[in-house]
């Protein structure tokens, strides 16, 4: 596996994720994704939250990194421009990909203890952080 960025976006006191049904599942990430080869974490999040949210994103302190199949980072962020929703990466545009569907959401960071986020302790941490 590779490493991966992920952004955190938090406005309103609701944090930005994507809801995944996959398998006859129901869980929520932090959007993000693979790091490319010779790719900076950080650049890696702003791309990915272009591709999955159609947002340029101005991205500051890494608030985590989880090591789980390689390095994950987690990036507090804030949107510059875009409309949230709006991400026209290969999880939306790529029918065979068979991954289950992809939802950009607002969730309310009191929720996040109470809904299956992946991974946990990263939602854990927004909450201590934002309550």
């Amino acid at each position: 596996m590779r490493d991966r960025a992920s952004v955190i976006l938090v406005e309103n006191n609701k944090v930005g994720l994507i809801k995944r049904i996959r398998n006859g599942s129901i869980y929520y990430v932090f959007p993000g994704g693979g790091i490319e080869e010779g790719e900076h974490p950080e650049t890696a999040a702003k791309r990915e939250a272009f591709e999955e949210l159609g947002v340029i994103v101005n991205v500051s302190k890494c608030i985590a990194k989880v090591d789980c199949n390689g390095t994950q980072y987690f990036f507090l962020a804030e949107i510059l421009d875009g409309i949230f929703g709006t991400g026209q990466g290969e999880e939306y545009t790529d029918n065979n990909r068979d991954r289950g569907t992809y939802l950009p959401i607002w969730v309310e960071i009191e929720k996040l203890s109470y809904i299956d986020v992946k991974p946990k302790e990263v939602a854990i941490t927004v909450q201590s952080i934002f309550n």
